[in-house]
């Protein structure tokens, strides 16, 4: 990198989770560029620090910024901010690095680090676990995909972010193992949402079941985390449901790609579906509970 950029990190999508890592970049000294397409978040983190500074596209933050980040919803997003008209690939040349900790489809990771590999650069697929929580307080599970060598350089900024980081494997990897984490967290939210539920119904405090529970083996982090707010009818989203919708489509896909069965992901896919199609989209995923309240007659 060159001097003038050594400190300075691009960061494109500063909404939930974005916005915190921004800070948490701050708190360990770097200058971030950031761009996203909502003004009100910018101005957000403008206002609390000198350290951040606004760029008028992917493209101008590419060449701001010799490392840049991206925390985008989805696939289409993150193409849309790579190769779309003034997009990142434009912003590439030797010694830049693209770091993805958006969660995708695996193969548009691979599609990605093909093309700014292509054009010089280098780039790492690298989706987070930890929710909003994980966010601000930097302890996010980073899973990353791509080059060991890459991954050495990136590793000051996954350390400023998160707690739990491990090289998966190639391009790809890092969306591979994300897939993973989203099944099991799903399944786990639809587990402890029918604990709970039957807790109630069988006149049992579901308070002190998620106490107890707490204490053995069918405790988890979705217990921790959620448990109370599940309890309380507290939806507020960290995670929201149509994230984790988009998140269960990615894992589903790439099953069928690898010939490898998720039969319970797909049944718990289409809960939250159904929660979707009620109106629950928005809310946090942890509101999986409420279908099976109304599946169990409340």
């Amino acid at each position: 990198m060159t001097d003038g950029k050594a400190n300075r990190i691009g960061f494109i999508g500063t909404g939930i989770m974005g916005k915190p890592m921004v800070r948490n970049l701050v708190k360990a000294g770097y200058q971030v560029v950031v761009y996203n397409r909502s003004q009100s978040a910018i101005d957000e983190l403008t206002a609390k620090s000198d350290a951040v500074t606004p760029a008028g596209s992917p493209e101008e933050v590419a060449r701001a910024a010799d490392t840049v980040i991206l925390m985008l919803p989805d696939s289409p997003d993150v193409r849309d901010v790579v190769f779309g008209e003034n997009g990142v690939l434009n912003g590439v040349r030797e010694g830049f690095l693209l770091i993805d900790m958006s969660t995708i489809a695996p193969s548009t990771a691979i599609e990605v680090s093909t093309a700014v590999a292509t054009a010089g650069g280098s780039a790492l697929d690298a989706p987070v676990s930890g929710g909003d929580k994980g966010a601000i307080a930097g302890t996010l599970s980073i899973m990353v995909g791509g080059n060991e060598t890459d991954v050495k350089r990136a590793m000051p900024l996954f350390e400023a972010m998160g707690k739990t980081i491990v090289h998966i494997g190639g391009p790809g990897a890092g969306q591979i193992a994300k897939a993973c984490n989203q099944v099991m967290v799903a399944v786990n939210y639809a587990a402890v949402s029918e604990a709970l539920v039957m807790a109630e119904r069988s006149g049992v405090d579901p308070e002190k079941v998620a106490q107890v529970l707490g204490g053995g083996l069918a405790n988890s982090r979705v217990l921790e985390m959620r448990g109370a707010t599940m309890i309380k009818g507290d939806f507020q989203p960290g995670f929201r449901v149509d994230l984790h919708r988009k998140d269960l489509a990615i894992a589903l896909a790439t099953g069928r790609e690898r010939q490898s069965a998720l039969p319970i992901t797909a049944l718990v896919s289409q809960l939250y579906d159904a929660l979707s199609a009620t109106g629950g989209g928005q809310l946090d995923h942890s509101a999986l509970i409420t279908v099976i309240e109304r599946m169990s007659g409340e």
